[in-house]
């Protein structure tokens, strides 16, 4: 069974994954995914300094003259979007594929762009992760040590909570006070969908 598990920042997506991770899923996140691609990876490398030789920098890619380049340009956005997401598609891809191959039973992923990159055609059923937007501010400015008005900014470049309510399976509501209360509703959560999703398969089988 693989879970997507969506959301904008701020709402508690390292929680979920978190919780699913306790519970033995094999968890894949697609930012460490990104970054070790960006390390590894000179096909992607290549594509992206073909695009946007700005971002060249002492030992490969600046990742911040990068994200510089992208800041506040949707279509640029879009521009390096295509190029990540096929390598990083292909490798969770990968993974998922030799999670099975060793009889793994549960996997996880967690992409802010799990819809948009494609992904979502991987998972056996996706998760949206919200928050209210109170909420969200004060995490995301206790977490990146910024101001209100950056965490908005944040927030305003993200897809809205009913873009993941009309393309998700399920929505996973983060209005706990802390992560600790966040992950007990998560586990509770979970348990039931995997064990509705096994009863179905089981059902199916038979």
């Amino acid at each position: 069974m693989t879970i997507g598990i969506t959301g904008g920042t701020g709402a508690g997506k390292t929680s979920a994954l978190r919780a699913l991770e306790k519970m033995g899923a094999h968890t894949i996140d697609c930012d460490d995914v990104y970054r070790a691609l960006l390390r590894d990876s000179a096909d992607m490398e290549r594509e992206i300094l073909v695009r946007f030789p700005e971002a060249l920098g002492n030992d490969g890619i600046d990742r911040r003259a990068l994200a510089g380049a992208v800041f506040g340009d949707p279509a640029v956005l879009g521009d390096l979007n295509a190029i990540t997401h096929k390598y990083v598609d292909a490798e969770v891809a990968n993974r998922l594929e030799r999670l099975r191959a060793g009889g793994g039973r549960l996997a996880a992923i967690d992409a802010i762009d799990l819809i948009d990159g494609g992904l979502h055609e991987l998972c056996d059923i996706i998760v949206g992760v919200t928050a209210p937007a109170p909420l969200r501010m004060e995490r995301i400015m206790a977490r990146d040590g910024i101001d209100p008005e950056r965490a908005l900014a944040r927030m305003a470049a993200q897809r809205t909570d009913t873009f993941f309510q009309r393309n998700c399976d399920r929505i996973l509501v983060n209005d706990c006070a802390g992560a600790e209360e966040f992950e007990r509703k998560c586990a509770v959560f979970f348990g039931e969908l995997i064990s509705k999703y096994n009863s179905e398969v089981q059902a199916g089988n038979g």
